[in-house]
């Protein structure tokens, strides 16, 4: 019989880059890659928070971004997970407010999913005003109640 076993935590880089322009199926092929990457560094618990929130952030680069192109960014911190996605667009995103967003309308609410989903969340406008970072971070249960 076979057996086959991926990368065990030790194995996995401490960070994962990535930069292309986005498409209709980017989230998908990016929500796959960073629950691999959390999975095999022992962050399965926060997975499906920081794939929402990551699909969150790749909807507003399609959405608002000229050209669609940014920097994906996964960096293992200890006991937790900071996804960066960065772009060149000056236009910094505004989360929402949940009471006042239209309920049946397309958008306004990413930012409030984010907020919702990671523990922490930011935007840092480029010194040179040419674009931003937008980050979160979702911690690991098991490392808060450590």
């Amino acid at each position: 019989m076979n057996h086959v076993t991926g990368p065990q935590a030790a194995d996995v880089e401490s960070q994962y880059h990535a930069e292309f322009a986005m498409g209709a199926h980017s989230a998908r092929h990016l929500r796959r890659v960073l629950r691999l990457y959390l999975v095999r560094s022992g962050l399965s618990d926060v997975a499906d928070a920081a794939e929402l929130a990551l699909t969150e952030l790749v909807a507003n680069v399609v959405r608002h971004v000229p050209g669609r192109r940014c920097r994906v960014c996964f960096l293992l911190l200890p006991g937790a997970v900071r996804v960066e996605v960065a772009d060149d667009c000056p236009e910094l995103p505004v989360a929402a407010v949940a009471a006042v967003a239209d309920t049946l309308g397309d958008g306004g609410r990413g930012l409030v999913i984010v907020a919702a989903v990671a523990d922490r969340w930011g935007v840092a406008p480029y010194a040179d005003g040419r674009g931003k970072t937008v980050w979160f971070e979702c911690v690991s249960g098991a490392a808060s109640s450590a």
